[in-house]
């Protein structure tokens, strides 16, 4: 797969994900909690599909340089990093929005 393709992979996927991690929050907050949880399970699949092809382009490079390093790729790189982590905050948020409903 060409460098560009890939790069577009992880933004595609991350993308995905964050939108599906607020569209978990707003449930949350509407009291929807499996609903949340459902699009939270959605997003983790979304990220472990950026995730391996982040691990493939990881394991092309060979820590050798021998993949190009791009801005393109230091987006989707960050893209996925912050996406990671809005993962792993909307999960917590979410279950702490149905302990503060129960």
């Amino acid at each position: 797969m060409e460098q560009e393709a890939v790069v577009m992979e992880i933004i595609v996927n991350a993308g995905e994900a964050r939108s599906l991690c607020f569209e978990a929050l707003a449930k949350g907050r509407a009291g929807q909690f499996e609903e949340a949880k459902a699009r939270l399970t959605e997003a983790k699949a979304c990220l472990n599909r950026a995730h391996l092809v982040q691990t493939q382009l990881i394991e092309a490079d060979e820590g050798e340089g021998k993949v190009k390093m791009t801005l393109v790729m230091v987006h989707a790189q960050d893209h996925l990093m912050t996406t990671i982590l809005a993962h792993e905050l909307a999960t917590e948020m979410v279950a702490m929005q149905q302990q503060m409903a129960a």
